[in-house]
């Protein structure tokens, strides 16, 4: 079965630094080796591979890195028993500056496996919506911070429904009270500034 690429990716990888390149398409290659079928397609100005109507994972590249994530909640878990470099850059992996930052293709291979089985599961992480996606309730604690800054509260108001749940995610997904705490003050102040939670990954 041959691979169903997207021309789109074809460009984005083009259009990368000559660093990234090599990276990209040996990532792609390797989701389409793992998981035969997948698609591609961009969201949000990255491409991302998809599985039926369900996302499977994606990579992105920046000025001096690049990223590589699952989409399934549970691969975070699986990949180095949770041990990931989620914090320190987009996706799963960390920052990804050479071909040498990357797991085996073996390895590789075995979590895109995965994470295509756990697409299979009756209820599918996070699926591609269609249409107008249902927003995602404002937790207690953003909400009562927001309610203190006018200028965030307001900028949040305005934003996106993509842009709300990138906030609201980030800060509910956090596992310590510590880690929540920090990840809020640090919203607030990101929000009231009008960035997105992923500014720092934007492209100029």
């Amino acid at each position: 079965m041959s691979p169903q690429t997207d021309p789109r990716v074809d460009a984005y990888i083009a259009k990368s630094a000559a660093f990234a390149r090599p990276i990209l398409t040996h990532l792609r290659a390797l989701v389409h080796r793992g998981c035969p079928g997948a698609g591609e397609t961009i969201k949000w100005g990255m491409p991302f591979f998809t599985r039926g109507d369900t996302i499977l994972c994606m990579m992105a590249a920046f000025k001096a890195h690049c990223a590589f994530g699952f989409w399934h909640k549970d691969m975070k878990t699986l990949v180095a028993g949770g041990a990931t470099k989620a914090d320190e850059a987009m996706g799963i992996l960390g920052r990804i500056t050479s071909l040498k930052d990357l797991p085996g293709d073996q390895v590789m291979l075995g979590y895109i496996r995965q994470a295509a089985k756990l697409s299979e599961s009756s209820v599918p992480a996070r699926p591609v919506t269609k249409g107008k996606p249902k927003p995602l309730a404002v937790p207690a604690d953003l909400a009562a911070a927001l309610k203190k800054n006018r200028q965030a509260a307001a900028v949040f108001k305005e934003f996106s429904p993509s842009k709300r749940k990138d906030y609201i995610e980030w800060i509910t997904e956090a596992k310590r009270a510590e880690t929540r705490a920090k990840r809020l003050a640090t919203a607030i102040g990101w929000i009231a500034e009008g960035k997105a939670r992923n500014w720092k990954y934007e492209k100029s």
